[in-house]
């Protein structure tokens, strides 16, 4: 398995590149703002074929790109039902200090082909089997995209792109239009803790962690396992 990641050029965003091995087709993740000629250059370095893109949650920071990803080899976006209005209107879920941070004008339309995610479903992708898990709470619509991890780099059981609702030491902040602290606190508790120590989470922003090590040293996770500890203060991470 091949797995590249890189930041975005604006809020550190990390896009992915996700193929069973160099040569082959590839599913993207996330395509933020300011990607587009390092992932052709990704593309080009592993002679990868984008046959989907896969957004975690709508975002902006996660979606700048994805039209003209898609747009430019005719292949789908996949995105949850709840965040696929933020496609074509990502003011809906900004402040309205990042809504006038850029410039107060988002002319976006989504790609000419959606598909839409459900919890529990398999996708069949570039030869990869993904599962989708509706973990909402950073937004309506942000989902866990889970593989085996057999062949990657960490030989892992299993890979899980987090997107903002987990990171290394914290979760995605859920103060914005979309976001319920509540839904965050279910998502982590009945999609996250249920995940084996083993697990390498490739989250949306910063390192890559395991579900072992946040288990044990997120106070989120820690929170929401009811081992002790103090209540951590309000997530202020992701866009």
């Amino acid at each position: 398995m091949l797995v590249a990641g890189f930041p975005a050029d604006a809020f550190g965003t990390n896009c992915y590149v996700v193929a069973t091995a160099p040569g082959e087709q590839c599913v993207v993740v996330d395509p933020g703002i300011g990607v587009l000629d390092r992932l052709d250059a990704v593309l080009a370095e592993h002679r990868l074929h984008p046959a989907a893109v896969l957004l975690t949650h709508g975002h902006l920071d996660h979606t700048f790109s994805v039209a003209p990803v898609c747009g430019a080899r005719g292949i789908p976006a996949y995105v949850h039902p709840e965040d696929r209005e933020l496609l074509a209107d990502p003011a809906k879920a900004l402040s309205m200090d990042l809504t006038q941070l850029f410039g107060g004008r988002l002319p976006y339309a989504e790609p000419d082909d959606v598909a839409e995610l459900t919890d529990g479903a398999t996708l069949s992708l570039a030869g990869l089997e993904i599962t989708v898990d509706h973990a909402p709470g950073h937004t309506g619509g942000s989902v866990l995209f889970r593989l085996p991890g057999a062949g990657s780099p960490w030989e892992a059981e299993q890979i899980c792109l987090s997107g903002d609702v987990l990171f290394a030491g914290s979760i995605g902040r859920t103060d914005l239009p979309g976001g319920s602290m509540p839904r965050m606190l279910a998502s982590l508790r009945e999609k996250v803790l249920p995940l084996a120590d083993d697990t390498v989470v490739l989250p949306g922003h910063g390192p890559q962690t395991t579900i072992g090590r946040e288990r044990a040293t997120n106070p989120y996770l820690v929170e929401v396992s009811g081992t002790g500890g103090a209540r951590p203060a309000a997530p202020a991470r992701g866009l």
